[in-house]
């Protein structure tokens, strides 16, 4: 499905936002690496919705009234065969924000190698335009509020400038005994968030705000693992 087509059914249903399906086959179709995935009706289809996937799991619930699926309990990880999966579905049914919303699913995804947690956001400024943002995972973001900005369309500089200006870059190169990441990896996702041709430029009408969080990047390249983007 083109992305455009994703955007307009998921407006044509009424939603605020697309859920994580539809926004990882966006991220898919403008070349974003995300992990292989299927979506489950229920429990009894677990079997055979991952025959052929490779473990350990993920698993998360798909609901339009729950955009927030970790702080509702909607997030398992580390999760080894189908039987795990099932349970996990089971449990996750019975927590009471998750029993009370509308469910369309259960996605199950591959989950991605081990790596370095980044942050890539966009938003919608009333004065500037579409503006793209980067920073490093966990307290970087969440505490330090370590963030780059730039108004798009951005260029291969300004991606690289924008890693550059953050405080815990040098974690990307193996600072403190951590395995150095690919740079390249993450600008790479930059641009086709941000840059002359990206998301943000073909679809600023289309969104209000949108944030990859977490993009696991390794010395071999990055994942998308969750997606949000909210509609306008």
């Amino acid at each position: 499905m083109k992305t455009q087509d994703l955007i307009a059914a998921a407006k044509k249903q009424g939603r605020t936002a697309l859920d994580e399906l539809a926004g990882k086959q966006l991220l898919a179709g403008f070349g974003v690496t995300v992990p292989k995935s299927v979506v489950a009706a229920n429990a009894g289809a677990v079997a055979k919705a991952i025959a052929g996937m490779t473990p350990p799991f993920a698993l998360k619930v798909m609901s339009p009234e729950i955009l927030h699926k970790s702080d509702a309990g909607g997030v398992k990880i580390g999760l080894r065969n189908a039987e795990e999966v099932t349970q996990a579905i089971k449990a996750m049914a019975g927590v009471p924000q998750i029993k009370a919303a509308r469910i369309e699913g259960w996605l199950i995804e591959e989950m991605a190698p081990a790596g370095q947690e980044v942050v890539v956001g966009a938003v919608r400024d009333p004065d500037f335009g579409p503006l793209v943002m980067v920073g490093l995972g966990g307290i970087f973001v969440e505490i330090l509020a370590d963030v780059a900005f730039r108004i798009c369309p951005i260029t291969r500089l300004d991606a690289v400038e924008m890693l550059d200006e953050l405080k815990g870059a040098a974690l990307l190169d193996g600072a403190r005994g951590r395995a150095a990441v690919s740079r390249d990896a993450i600008i790479d996702v930059l641009l086709k968030i941000g840059g002359e041709n990206g998301f943000l430029i073909q679809h600023a009408d289309d969104f209000r705000e949108a944030d990859i969080n977490p993009l696991i990047v390794s010395a071999n390249g990055a994942v998308a693992v969750d997606a949000r983007f909210v509609l306008t």
